[in-house]
C-alpha cells in the first residue's frame, strides 16, 4: 500500500532532510587517507544523536551500524570496520534518519583527494542520472519512466544499473511501497500521485550490472568482476508543482 503525506508531513520530512544533509557534509569533511571506515560512522551517528534524531539503518534487519559505507567496488550496504581509506579511493556515504517521527534517506559518492578520470566520470554521470530520475518524478508519470530515464542516460555513457536493489517510497518508515528501480519501460509501473514521497538511488556500476553478496556478512554487496560503483540519493516529494526534493547536497557541494 503506498501512503501519501500530506502537504505538512511533507514539510517535516524536510525537516529530516536538511538534517541529513548536514549530516553527511559533517562525516564528508573527515573523509580523507589514514581513516578508518568505522572511525567515519562513529562521528557520523554523533551528530545525528546530538541533532535529536536517530539512525535508522543502525539495528535494521540486523545491521549493525548508523551508515552504510561503501568503498570502491562495493555498491552499496558496506559495513563500516577496520577499513582505511586510501588516496584515490571513492567512498559512498548512505544514511537514514528519523527526526521527530518522519524519515529521510540520502546518499553520495565523494572522491579521497585524486581519483582517475575514469571513475571521476562514472560518479559524474551517477549524479546525473539521479537529477534525470528525479526530473521524472511527476504527478501521472509512473514508476518505470523514473527507472527508463537513469537506465538509458547510464547505459548510453557506457555503464550498468543494479538490479537487485531499488529505490523505494519513504517518509513514516525507511521501506515503503512503491519500489523504485534504476530500470524500466516507460508508462509502467505504479502511477506517481500528489503526496507520495519516494527515494531516488542510482546504484551504477563501471562494468557488467552483476553483483555478488557477503557470505560473511549477509550485506555487503560488492561487483562481480571488481569494478568500481557508485551511488547518490535524493528523498522527493511528488506535488501539483512537480518533483520537490526533500534532502539536499548542497552542504556538501558547497565545501568543495
Amino acid at each position: 500500500m503506498i501512503l501519501l503525506k500530506t502537504k505538512e508531513e511533507i514539510e517535516l520530512i524536510r525537516d529530516a532532510g536538511l538534517l541529513l544533509g548536514k549530516t553527511l557534509a559533517e562525516v564528508g569533511r573527515h573523509i580523507r587517507p589514514g581513516v578508518t571506515t568505522a572511525y567515519l560512522n562513529q562521528i557520523g551517528e554523533q551528530f545525528i544523536q546530538d541533532n535529536g534524531a536517530k539512525p535508522l539503518c543502525k539495528g535494521f534487519e540486523g545491521f549493525p551500524s548508523a551508515f552504510c559505507i561503501s568503498v570502491n567496488d562495493v555498491v552499496v550496504h558496506g559495513i563500516p570496520g577496520d577499513l582505511f581509506i586510501k588516496e584515490g579511493d571513492n567512498v559512498t556515504l548512505d544514511c537514514v534518519i528519523e527526526l521527530n517521527g518522519y524519515v529521510a534517506d540520502s546518499a553520495y559518492t565523494f572522491a579521497v583527494g585524486e581519483v582517475s578520470p575514469e571513475v571521476q566520470r562514472l560518479m559524474k554521470v551517477t549524479r546525473e542520472a539521479l537529477y534525470i530520475g528525479l526530473d521524472k518524478c511527476k504527478a501521472g508519470n509512473r514508476v518505470g519512466d523514473i527507472g527508463h530515464a537513469v537506465q538509458m542516460h547510464c547505459e548510453k555513457n557506457g555503464y550498468s544499473v543494479v538490479r537487485e536493489l531499488c529505490g523505494h517510497g519513504v517518509g513514516f518508515k525507511m521501506h515503503e511501497s512503491p519500489n523504485v528501480p534504476n530500470y524500466g519501460v516507460k508508462g509502467t509501473g505504479p502511477l506517481l500521485k500528489e503526496g507520495m514521497v519516494i527515494a531516488v538511488e542510482p546504484m551504477v556500476c563501471m562494468g557488467s550490472k552483476n553483483v555478488k553478496f557477503s557470505k560473511e556478512d549477509g550485506w555487503t554487496c560488492r561487483t562481480r568482476d571488481g569494478k568500481p560503483a557508485a551511488h547518490y540519493e535524493h528523498t522527493v516529494a511528488i506535488t501539483a508543482n512537480g518533483p520537490d526534493i526533500l534532502t539536499t547536497h548542497e552542504f556538501i557541494e558547497n565545501n568543495k
